[in-house]
């Protein structure tokens, strides 16, 4: 009989399955915590304001009555999408950055695994 399906080979599997499902129940929780954390992201010094979730999703979009009574439909529609973008970006790196923290070697600064 081969040696690879020893006591210890198969051990040695279960624990790496084991470590694999938590590393997947830790990374759930991150995902289901991402989505309440919000960020903020704002354009046309400040005149259209968005609040975007981990989740990608857009939770709030607030415009400045005075943007609203110019009258200017290509302007308010350009600041509308730079303010989306803006918040799309920055909750991207909100979610790597959460991401990154799953990382085990995420405090070592290894040359080609983030930390370079």
């Amino acid at each position: 009989m081969s040696d690879e399906f020893d006591d210890k080979g198969i051990g040695g599997l279960a624990g790496l399955f084991k470590q694999a499902q938590e590393l997947q129940g830790r990374f759930k929780r991150m995902q289901e915590e991402a989505g309440e954390k919000t960020v903020e992201a704002s354009a046309g010094g400040g005149m259209v304001r968005v609040v975007v979730d981990g989740l990608m999703r857009v939770r709030k979009l607030e415009i400045d009555p005075v943007l609203i009574a110019a009258n200017d439909q290509a302007m308010l529609q350009d600041l509308i999408v730079a303010a989306i973008n803006d918040g799309l970006r920055r909750a991207q790196e909100l979610v790597t950055s959460e991401i990154g923290k799953l990382n085990p070697f995420a405090n070592l600064k290894i040359p080609g695994m983030g930390g370079d």
